[in-house]
């Protein structure tokens, strides 16, 4: 549907966009849990000796989080080429 002639979306449009919305924060929310769990789970021992991060962790985490991105934008990628046109 087209935006009303005053440029303001109609309350369908309004619904449909908020919808979006949150679908979009929750797939973000699930994307970024399932990064913290993974990249934990890799990097930290179960059973904590310090307070602090090592040296060893922070260096874990930081090559698994780069990994999970770039895999996540990789097949971000690869399904947007697949989709068929609209």
């Amino acid at each position: 549907m087209a935006p009303t002639p005053s440029n303001t979306p109609s309350a369908h449009e309004r619904e449909q966009i908020i919808g979006m919305m949150e679908k979009e924060m929750e797939y973000r929310v699930d994307m970024f849990n399932k990064l913290t769990h993974t990249c934990f789970s890799k990097c930290i021992e179960n059973k904590y000796k310090e307070a602090e991060l090592n040296m060893g962790e922070n260096s874990c985490i930081d090559r698994c989080v780069s990994k999970y991105w770039q895999v996540t934008n990789l097949v971000g990628q690869l399904l947007g080429n697949s989709r068929p046109p609209m």
